[in-house]
This record gives C-alpha cells, sequence and structure tokens, in this order.
C-alpha cells in the first residue's frame, strides 16, 4: 500500500470523496488505517518536535521507514513549517536544516579559540 497524502489538508467540517463522510470521520478512519505504519502516529508526537539532539535524530531514524515521507516533506517545505522533524528532516525556521542546533550558546572549546 503506498500513501501519498494525509486527509489533514482538507476544510473541517467538509464533505469528502469516501461516500459522502466527514473530514473528521475521514481523519479517524485514516488514524485506524496507519496507525502501525506512520511512525508519527503511533509514537509520543513531542518527539517529533524535541529539543535534545537525540531525540531528534530518533525521530528522523522512524521517518525514514514510513510510506508518507516524501509526500510529508514535500507538504512541510510548501507549508515552510517553523520547526519540527518533517519527512526525515529537521525545519528549523521553515528551512531544512541538517542538525538542530540544541538551545542556549554553544560550548567553548579549544578549536573555536
Amino acid at each position: 500500500m503506498q500513501l501519498t497524502t494525509l486527509p489533514d489538508t482538507t476544510t473541517p467540517g467538509a464533505t469528502s470523496t469516501w461516500a459522502g463522510t466527514t473530514v473528521t470521520e475521514d481523519r479517524e478512519q485514516f488514524d485506524r488505517m496507519v496507525a502501525d505504519l506512520v511512525p508519527c502516529r503511533s509514537n509520543d508526537p513531542e518527539l517529533w518536535f524535541a529539543e535534545r539532539q537525540a531525540e531528534v535524530e530518533r525521530a528522523k531514524a522512524l521517518c525514514r521507514g514510513c510510506p508518507l515521507v516524501e509526500g510529508c516533506l514535500a507538504g512541510a517545505v510548501e507549508r515552510a513549517e517553523p520547526w519540527g522533524v518533517w519527512g526525515g528532516q529537521v525545519f528549523v525556521g521553515g528551512v531544512v536544516v541538517p542538525t538542530k542546533r540544541g538551545r542556549g550558546r554553544p560550548r567553548k572549546d579549544a578549536a573555536a579559540a
């Protein structure tokens, strides 16, 4: 099964193309169908917005096996997501960055001097 889009992008309360059901019903049906296939639906959602580098890397690793990774990344780029892990990539300020820098001031070390 290849999934390419999420029903979250439709207007709330609108009638969808799935046999005249509402968007809320569609989301619930979609969530049940993909709960085991999509890691962001079956793990703690806070993981995708974590501050610690280890948790961010874990979220990125979970995304790699997701069947929606391409659509998720494309949607995040289009929306210029302000932050978080989307489609296996880290977004900061609406831009994909290679790694997320921790909070606070960078550590001083001998290499920087």
